[in-house]
């Protein structure tokens, strides 16, 4: 991890400010969703990013019954199936 050398303190709400450099940096506007991480004794804060729930990828997703999943994984439950209809055979 890089530091930036940015400190800041939190409120009594508990809240932190993130720097308006690293905002853009990161591309964050206002009401941005952002995720929050613990990595063993770090806090790590990343924009939100939806991703399949089978394989993370987060391009050409499908809402599937409020779950997203990509095309490739379509794909393959689609394959699966079409093989279990033919086993059944």
């Amino acid at each position: 991890m890089k530091s930036t050398g940015i400190v800041r303190r939190v409120d009594e709400l508990g809240r932190v400010v993130i720097p308006i450099e690293i905002r853009n940096q990161f591309n964050i506007i206002e009401k941005d969703p952002i995720e929050i991480y613990v990595d063993g004794s770090s806090i790590v804060l990343k924009k939100f990013e939806p991703n399949c729930i089978f394989c993370g990828n987060t391009e050409n997703l499908y809402n599937f019954n409020d779950k997203l999943i990509c095309d490739k994984c379509s794909k393959k439950i689609g394959n699966l199936n079409e093989k279990n209809k033919k086993s059944e055979k």
